[in-house]
């Protein structure tokens, strides 16, 4: 890799690890294995149906956690009882709060638009907070708090690279200023999966995506979080064919867990 090469590996829901830079993420923490139950609140639970592709033990040494929020299948158990306690994690405040409260006193909560930097050499990767609505309506002040992330890297003053993880967030007005604040993205990984509880749609599904795709317009989309727990219920054929619908789909790069992908569009 070269100073500023951008990659994703994919290791299963929303749980990538992102080497860009010289900089080195793990986003989302679910090492739950096949037939395990990630607590998803309110008495409700979900059993994974994939295997992750790597444990905690076989990560490198990471720089910090990037997690949209606290739910069962972004941050579970054996997250929380492997994960070195002195990681930066940036999050959002609720989850910050409640990551100290288990001993993560690197744990950073950033409200919506603010950032937090890190820096090595000649190279900063500037994490920004952004909008995120988990649930429909009224019902999002039930769900934790959800942030998306915007992953920039500068080298020398210089920028190099724009990175947009969506996290759990659904289509919602509150997105329309991420392009006006953000524009030429690079890449973006998209937390897909049309997730329904009780019929309600909590995460996006073939259609929202790929209306988020058309606001944001990245250089390329990669789809994450599509069919690990049954509670998903838009498979990512779905998303695929709503991408040669609309007639972006040679800018999506979909990703088999336990593979590596660069973060650049296609040729």
């Amino acid at each position: 890799m070269t100073m500023d090469t951008a990659e994703v590996t994919f290791v299963g829901t929303a749980t990538t690890l992102l080497r860009i830079g010289g900089f080195t993420l793990l986003t989302d923490p679910n090492f739950l294995h096949r037939g395990q139950r990630a607590y998803l609140g309110k008495g409700l639970w979900s059993k994974r149906s994939t295997e992750p592709a790597l444990t905690v033990a076989q990560l490198p040494t990471l720089d910090a956690v990037v997690l949209s929020h606290l739910h069962g299948d972004h941050f579970d158990r054996v997250a929380r009882r492997e994960l070195d306690r002195e990681l930066p994690i940036v999050t959002t405040p609720a989850a910050s709060r409640t990551l100290r409260r288990w001993g993560f006193g690197a744990a950073e909560g950033l409200p919506t638009w603010q950032s937090r930097e890190l820096r090595r050499g000649d190279g900063a990767l500037r994490l920004t907070a952004l909008p995120g609505q988990h649930g429909p309506g009224p019902l999002d002040r039930l769900l934790p708090e959800v942030m998306g992330t915007m992953i920039d890297l500068e080298r020398a003053g210089a920028h190099r690279f724009r990175l947009y993880v969506t996290g759990d967030t659904l289509r919602t007005a509150r997105l329309a200023e991420i392009p006006r604040r953000f524009p030429d993205v690079d890449a973006m990984l998209i937390h897909l999966g049309g997730t329904r509880i009780a019929g309600i749609l909590l995460t996006m599904d073939a259609k929202q995506g790929a209306d988020v795709v058309e606001l944001i317009r990245p250089k390329l989309t990669v789809p994450i979080h599509y069919d690990d727990y049954p509670v998903f219920r838009s498979p990512l054929r779905h998303f695929v064919a709503e991408a040669k619908r609309r007639g972006f789909v040679s800018a999506v790069r979909t990703i088999a867990r336990g593979e590596t992908v660069p973060l650049t569009p296609p040729s």
